[in-house]
């Protein structure tokens, strides 16, 4: 287990974790971009609000990323299923 220190709007922090460092500041960096997303839109919103306004449009992009994903698994096992039906044809 290593651990990283990040930078998230200018405030450094030590994050833990037994992923790759690299991987830690994947993360990091996305979360920072998402904050500066939110503050750009509103500057003068308080931090707090900033994170929970980040925090629901990356668990609403997650959210929708899960569905198309689950949407494209049953597409998938349809078509298995059809090519199935048409190879016993065959059999």
């Amino acid at each position: 287990m290593g651990s990283m220190e990040v930078t998230i709007l200018g405030q450094k922090y030590l994050i833990k974790g037994d992923v790759p460092s690299e991987y830690i500041k994947q993360i990091a960096d996305f979360v920072d971009e998402r904050l500066k997303e939110v503050y750009a839109a509103s500057p003068d919103i308080t931090p707090l609000k900033a994170a929970i306004l980040a925090a629901l449009n990356i668990a609403d992009e997650l959210h929708r990323i899960k569905n198309d994903y689950n949407s494209i698994s049953k597409s998938i096992k349809h078509i298995e299923d059809k090519a199935d039906s048409l190879i016993r044809l065959f059999d």
